[in-house]
């Protein structure tokens, strides 16, 4: 089995639209994909209606927080969507990303960028417009060669010069939120420091205390030997290791499947979710 459970549609910030990107996924010989977008839940219906047989789909979302001014990405599986509190939190979370978009577009214009919001608008489309689409313009107008590019201290970094700070979770309480909403909690990326600031790995111990369930140990922005400390980590800390893609389409390098996580451990996810199950496509079975 091939599972990769971290994914983008265009219901944030991926190109890809939910259906393209379970049938991508099927024809990337993946057996279960996540969609995990930013703070949003939209693009399930539109997913689960397109999705091949042969694919399981196991519905998430990525949620964003902040730990002692640091920001981190919790990665959300099979909650129940309809939950109000943590729904609450999400629109929250919209809600502070146009004004947060328009804000860092401002600061570009002080630089001397000539991006405009209408311009960042179009790039996002009907997704919930983030960072990468204002990086995106950047690359557009030529002021970065990728989208990566743009996330460096000089441009949208944490703390960088463009940077405009959002709403977002405290992870404790998204834990908390998650758990009551019969889901499982894994942190992205936790290492990825080429983003900017991570947090310590005693951070990541009280995470576990409070009851986060994993890690994302395979994942493009780890090296090789960030991966083998995580997974480490997650031994000494009773925390599931996982591998994900990442997948935003073509906005980033990565392809599906090119990191996955053992069944093994998907297994455990979803027998400790209570909020939501995987979705077998048409003609599939469960693969739980």
């Amino acid at each position: 089995m091939r599972i990769d459970l971290h994914t983008h549609s265009t219901a944030s910030d991926g190109t890809d639209s939910p259906a393209e990107l379970v049938r991508n996924a099927r024809a990337a010989g993946l057996d279960v994909v996540a969609l995990t977008d930013h703070d949003t839940t939209r693009g399930y219906a539109e997913a689960i209606g397109a999705l091949p047989e042969g694919l399981t789909l196991v519905t998430g979302a990525e949620l964003s927080c902040r730990l002692d001014g640091v920001g981190l990405h919790m990665l959300a599986y099979l909650f129940d969507p309809q939950e109000p509190e943590l729904a609450r939190e999400r629109e929250l979370v919209r809600d502070d990303r146009v004004p947060r978009a328009q804000t860092m577009v401002r600061k570009l214009q002080e630089l001397g960028v000539g991006v405009t919001w209408e311009q960042v608008a179009r790039i996002a489309g009907d997704g919930s417009v983030g960072r990468p689409h204002v990086a995106e313009a950047l690359v557009e107008l030529g002021v970065v060669d990728s989208v990566s590019d743009a996330f460096t201290p000089e441009w949208l970094a944490d703390g960088g010069r463009a940077y405009a700070e959002k709403h977002e979770l405290d992870p404790f309480e998204a834990i908390r939120l998650v758990k009551a909403a019969g889901g499982v909690t894994v942190f992205a990326h936790p290492a990825a420091a080429k983003r900017g600031q991570v947090v310590p790995e005693a951070a990541i111990a009280e995470l576990a205390a409070a009851g986060l369930d994993g890690i994302e140990a395979d994942h493009m922005d780890h090296s090789a030997e960030t991966r083998a400390r995580l997974k480490g980590l997650a031994g000494d800390l009773g925390l599931l290791a996982t591998g994900s893609s990442d997948y935003h389409g073509s906005r980033k390098t990565c392809v599906l499947g090119e990191f996955t996580t053992d069944p093994e451990i998907y297994g455990e996810i979803t027998r400790r979710a209570t909020g939501a199950f995987p979705v077998p496509g048409a003609g599939g079975r469960p693969t739980v």
